[in-house]
């Protein structure tokens, strides 16, 4: 199959020139990498990918094809895709079309055949910064002005683009076949509301399957009318952008802390909670992107799955809140817990989709944190 040239500049000038896949046509993003060897699909349509474009560091990209089963969200996110390889005859008796051809149904462009070694050695050097990918304008001055008068991804408030117009119910547990650690409902259903920030389909999958009646509002959702679903737990969601410039999801979080229903957070969802609790966030050099994440503290470590380019400052958070775990890489904050309230988050992904199941013990942990909750309140 014979691709068009395409062009790809980085806010310094750096420039790698290689060839289209995907859609036609130009868009600017934050360049970020992925080091995961699987789960594609589920990067491309994880809504905290927003204003993004991934590059994966496996060299094959698109060999099992896509499929509706792996979709995170109703499309993909990205802002475009970087590959070294790509497939575009996939192999899989999941797939129902090509990687290629998903991209250029949903308008995404992609590049292909560059040295991504060399573009992430770059980032991990620089930092994550803006850029572009064009198959229209090839001149890399002419690109590079588009890259330079977008915004930077600090400050920014993507939740607006990805949270749900509407309130609605999901009750879709994760499938038969893929579940891993089947789970029976004990006792009477407990309520979650789930705050959209950007949710992917497998945390909602996951709290289902713990027996949850799971509803997700919009970010914007005041907390009374939150509450007047009388939810035994909240649930913050992972979600793209700049946590500190998320104001509805502070504002709303912070006014929930009062009514002492158990809380638990997920990736923006934990930046969110640790903001409402009085800490401070910070943009990461490169971020953690991949699904092979150390975390833990004093006890056992757990392999997890992170997608994140902020993270909490440890020194700013108050005396009754407690780190749980930490990224052992960096040693950022990971996990947190409130000393004498219900609440706690993370900043991995123990739904996985894609990656190791390690963590998905905390969903039964925030179950049982409802439990005792209603109990304590009967």
């Amino acid at each position: 199959m014979t691709s068009q040239p395409a062009l790809l500049i980085l806010a310094d000038g750096t420039a790698y020139h290689g060839l289209s896949f995907g859609a036609a046509g130009t868009t600017v993003g934050e360049v970020v990498f992925n080091t995961g060897m699987t789960g594609y699909q589920e990067v491309l349509t994880d809504p905290s990918y927003r204003g993004q474009i991934v590059t994966f560091t496996y060299p094959e990209l698109g060999n099992t094809g896509v499929n509706a089963e792996d979709e995170e969200s109703d499309r993909p996110q990205v802002k475009g895709a970087i590959a070294k390889n790509v497939c575009y005859r996939p192999s899989n008796w999941r797939a129902t079309g090509s990687l290629p051809d998903y991209l250029k149904q949903h308008n995404i462009p992609g590049i292909y055949g560059i040295d991504t070694r060399a573009l992430v050695r770059k980032i991990r050097d620089v930092g994550a910064m803006n850029g572009a990918i064009s198959t229209e304008i090839l001149d890399e001055a002419e690109l590079l002005q588009l890259v330079l008068a977008a915004p930077s991804m600090a400050g920014l408030n993507l939740v607006s683009e990805v949270t749900t117009s509407v309130a609605y119910e999901w009750a879709e547990t994760t499938d038969s076949v893929w579940e891993f650690k089947p789970v029976a409902p004990d006792g009477e259903t407990l309520t979650v509301v789930a705050i959209d920030f950007g949710i992917k389909r497998n945390i909602l999958r996951r709290l289902a399957s713990y027996g949850c009646r799971v509803i997700v509002v919009p970010a914007h959702t005041p907390p009374e009318e939150i509450l007047k679903y009388n939810p035994d737990g909240i649930f913050l969601s992972n979600g793209p952008g700049d946590p500190a410039a998320v104001a509805e999801g502070f504002e709303t979080t912070k006014a929930l802390l009062s009514a002492q229903k158990p809380i638990f957070g997920i990736c923006m969802g934990h930046q969110i909670l640790g903001r409402a609790l009085g800490a401070e966030t910070f943009k990461l050099k490169f971020g953690h992107r991949g699904l092979n994440q150390p975390a833990g503290l004093q006890r056992q470590v757990e392999i997890t799955s992170q997608n994140h380019g902020f993270a909490l400052d440890a020194d700013s958070l108050p005396a009754d809140v407690e780190i749980t775990h930490l990224n052992l890489n960096d040693r950022t904050v990971a996990g947190l817990r409130h000393k004498s309230l219900p609440l706690f988050s993370v900043q991995y992904h123990p739904e996985a989709s894609p990656g190791p199941h390690d963590a998905d013990y905390l969903f039964a942990q925030f179950v049982e944190s409802m439990r005792q909750s209603r109990t304590v309140g009967v």
